[in-house]
């Protein structure tokens, strides 16, 4: 009766089969995410974005240590924040090193578009200053308003009107020279055709 024997190794047989394939379905691993893998991702993100899509976002990334640099250069703080939300929101858990320049009046035209001018018309509306109907006009008032942020001293309130190109200022300047260079400032702006400087300088 040798059949008892044979069924033995038949079933032992089985068993290494199974275990030989059990193995290999455990070792089977996720494929490794790759820097470029990780860049591309990165910048997808930045592209589908309505508020960095315009930007010039530079990415490298570095997969193993899962982090991300972004470079380059935006013209307003609010841009550089965007720019790290995106690409923080294309991988959750990503880490973000930022060294993206912020050149806060200088603008180029060809960067400007009408979400931004309409942003500006918001601004200048709570401020109190006055833009034209035109692109250009919105374009004008946002590089001038970032020249001269900062300028008045306290007690002084400058106000900056742009219509068809032409630039009015009002208010208070802290001085004669401090209204001399505001009003310098203004025409040194691109796009500015006419500079009207009505700030009156503070006595003393």
């Amino acid at each position: 009766m040798r059949i008892l024997p044979i069924l033995a190794i038949a079933a032992a047989l089985v068993g290494c089969t199974s275990t030989n394939n059990t193995t290999a379905t455990n070792t089977t691993t996720t494929p490794k995410l790759s820097n470029s893998d990780l860049e591309q991702a990165i910048k997808n993100q930045l592209a589908s974005d309505q508020r960095t899509q315009n930007d010039k976002i530079n990415v490298s990334a570095d997969a193993d240590k899962n982090q991300v640099t972004l470079s380059g250069t935006v013209y307003s703080e609010t841009a550089r924040t965007d720019a790290i939300n995106a690409a923080k929101a294309a991988r959750p858990g990503i880490d973000v090193v930022d060294k993206i320049e912020v050149k806060p009046g200088e603008m180029p035209k060809s960067a400007y578009n009408a979400d931004l001018a309409q942003q500006e018309r918001t601004l200048a509306l709570r401020s109190g200053d006055k833009i034209g109907p035109a692109q250009d006009d919105a374009w004008i008032h946002s590089n001038l308003s970032a020249k001269l942020a900062g300028k008045s001293a306290p007690g002084h309130k400058m106000n900056i009107d742009v219509v068809n190109g032409v630039v009015t200022l009002r208010g208070t300047a802290e001085s004669a020279q401090a209204k001399q260079e505001a009003g310098r400032m203004a025409m040194g702006t691109d796009g500015v055709k006419r500079v009207n400087n009505l700030l009156k300088a503070s006595v003393g």
